[in-house]
């Protein structure tokens, strides 16, 4: 039997434990407790773990925006899943800096919302994504 709980207090000892990526001494990309992620040494993340870090991420945005009175005041999941969508893209600060739109959509005026948000930076650095998501709020 393998005592884990103290494999990995050894392990964190030896590799340090951070949270972002980092190089290690080689300058090999790595994250964590030593993993390898490093695509020039064959490392990665496996498919279950991008899922956590996805599904992390989601509740992040979730427990950011959850209480904003734009985003109580949507009446479907399209636009709720349209408005994580962008906080997802733009984090919690970049989101916000989106004042006269989140008013519009507050108001339930979401074609006058639409019209705005085209006119953006964000619109113009990813059209395709900001279109899609645009066309869920006017709709609905």
């Amino acid at each position: 039997m393998i005592n884990l709980d103290l494999l990995k207090q050894e392990l964190i000892r030896d590799e340090g434990a951070r949270y972002s990526v980092y190089q290690d001494h080689l300058g090999y990309w790595t994250i964590g407790v030593g993993r390898l992620v490093d695509r020039r040494k064959g490392g990665r993340l496996r498919q279950d773990e991008v899922e956590v870090l996805l599904h992390n991420d989601i509740q992040a945005c979730i427990e950011d925006v959850h209480n904003e009175p734009w985003f109580r005041s949507l009446d479907t999941d399209n636009r709720r899943r349209a408005i994580l969508n962008m906080r997802f893209q733009l984090g919690a600060a970049g989101i916000r800096t989106f004042k006269t739109s989140l008013r519009l959509i507050a108001e339930g005026r979401f074609k006058e919302a639409g019209v705005n948000l085209r006119k953006s930076l964000w619109y113009r650095q990813t059209p395709e994504r900001a279109e899609r998501i645009i066309q869920m709020i006017e709709g609905g």
